[in-house]
C-alpha cells in the first residue's frame, strides 16, 4: 500500500505564470503546486490538472500524466487531457434531457450524443483562478442556456495538495434552474513517467462489483451487470492489459475499456471512500483514487494514433495511459433507476476525489 514520504509534512508552496512554450501568452495561466517530493500544475484554460511529479521506490521523481505544452494539441487531440469536463461528463443520449417534463435540446458532438457537455463544454472555457492554503481555486460562470443545460451555474473547483502525495479536487456548484450536473477530471495517468509506454502491465484494482455495459456508441443500457467471470472484474489486482483485447462484445467495438463502474455504496457520512488503486510494479507507484461519486469511467486510450506528443518527446500511442474519471453514470437523465444528476436551485453541488500517491 502507499507509504507517506519519510521527511514529513512539509508547507505547500503555490505559483503561477504564463503557459510557455505554448505561444499562447498570459492568456492562459499555469498554476504550480509543491508540497515535498510532490508536484502538481493546473492551468486556466478548462481547470486542468497538466502535470503530476512524485517519486518512485528510489526517490526518482517523472511526471505521470499525459500531457502537451503545444498550443495546438492542447487545442486540439489533447483538448480533455486532464480537464475538468461538464456541464455533464461523458455521455448523453439523443442530444437531450428532460427535467421536470421539460425537454432541452443540447449541443450535439456527433454520434446522436453529446459528450462531455458539447462541443464548448467546460474544458474548452477560461476559468478565474486564485491561491487558496495549500492549492488553487478556480471559478466558473455556466449562463442559462449554455449549451442547451438550463439554469445559470456557479462552478468552483479547487486542488491542494500535500506532503503525504495527496491531491484533493473539490468541485462546487450552484444553479438558477433546475438541471443536470456530473463534474469530473480527464487526467490520463501512467505512473511509470509519461511516454514510457503502455500502461498494459499496470495493475489495477477497482472497488465495484458491477458494470453498466453500453451500445456501440457507449451509451448505457441501463442495466448494471455483475463483473464475476467477465473481463471486467478488478476486484483483486490483476494487469489492465490481461483482458483487454479479448473477444468479448464489449471491448471489440471500443477496442478495449472505456466503461462505468458501480462502486461500492459511499459511506454514509459523505466521506471520500476508496474507488481504485493503480500499481505499477516497476518504479512500485501507486495511486489511491478516493471519491465520493458513485461511478468511475475506466478509459484506456484505445484511439490514440500519436496525435499528441508529450515533453518525453514520445508520441502518445494506444494505451499510453488510462483515465480513471470519477463521476455519475453516463446518460443518468434516461435511466431512472440510475443515481439522479439533478440539481435543483436552493440545492448545492458538492463532490471531492482525492488521488493518493505513493509507493509500494
Amino acid at each position: 500500500m502507499a507509504t507517506p514520504p519519510a521527511n514529513g509534512p512539509q508547507a505547500t508552496t503555490v505559483r503561477h505564470e504564463p503557459l510557455e512554450p505554448a505561444g499562447a501568452g498570459a492568456a492562459i495561466e499555469r498554476w504550480t503546486l509543491q508540497a515535498g517530493p510532490y508536484e502538481a500544475s493546473v492551468l486556466t484554460l478548462g481547470a486542468t490538472l497538466h502535470t503530476l511529479v512524485a517519486p518512485d521506490r528510489h526517490g526518482r521523481r517523472d511526471q505521470l500524466l499525459l500531457s502537451t505544452d503545444r498550443l495546438a494539441e492542447i487545442l486540439g487531440p489533447a483538448r480533455h487531457y486532464g480537464t475538468v469536463v461538464g456541464r455533464y461528463a461523458n455521455r448523453i443520449d439523443r442530444s437531450a434531457v428532460t427535467v421536470d417534463g421539460e425537454e432541452h435540446p443540447l449541443a450535439p458532438t456527433g454520434g446522436g450524443v453529446t459528450l462531455h457537455g458539447g462541443p464548448d463544454g467546460f474544458a474548452h472555457r477560461m476559468w478565474e483562478a486564485e491561491e487558496r492554503p495549500d492549492g488553487v481555486r478556480l471559478r466558473l460562470h455556466s449562463p442559462d442556456g449554455d449549451q442547451g443545460f438550463p439554469g445559470a451555474l456557479d462552478v468552483t473547483v479547487d486542488y491542494t495538495l500535500d506532503a503525504t502525495g495527496e491531491l484533493t479536487v473539490s468541485y462546487h456548484a450552484v444553479t438558477t434552474r433546475p438541471t443536470v450536473l456530473n463534474l469530473t477530471n480527464h487526467a490520463y495517468f501512467n505512473l511509470a513517467g509519461e511516454g514510457t509506454g503502455d500502461v498494459l502491465g499496470h495493475l489495477l484494482t477497482l472497488d465495484a462489483d458491477g458494470y453498466t455495459p453500453a451500445d456501440d456508441r457507449q451509451i448505457p443500457y441501463g442495466r448494471v451487470e455483475p463483473v464475476a467471470g467477465t473481463p471486467f472484474d478488478f476486484t483483486t489486482a490483476r494487469p489492465i492489459g490481461k483482458s483487454v483485447h479479448d473477444d468479448h462484445p464489449q471491448l471489440v467495438g471500443p477496442g478495449g475499456y472505456d466503461h462505468n463502474w458501480v462502486l461500492r455504496p459511499r459511506p454514509a457520512d459523505g466521506a471520500p471512500a476508496r474507488a481504485a488503486l493503480l500499481e505499477e510494479p516497476v518504479s512500485g507507484r501507486t495511486l489511491e483514487v478516493l471519491t465520493t461519486e458513485p461511478g468511475i469511467q475506466v478509459y484506456t486510450a484505445n484511439k490514440f494514433q500519436g496525435a499528441v506528443t508529450g515533453a518525453s518527446g514520445a508520441a502518445y500511442g494506444p494505451f499510453a495511459g488510462v483515465a480513471l474519471e470519477t463521476q455519475h453514470f453516463p446518460d443518468s437523465p434516461h435511466h431512472p433507476a440510475f443515481p439522479s444528476t439533478v440539481l435543483r436551485p436552493g440545492e448545492e453541488f458538492r463532490s471531492v476525489t482525492v488521488l493518493r500517491l505513493g509507493t509500494a
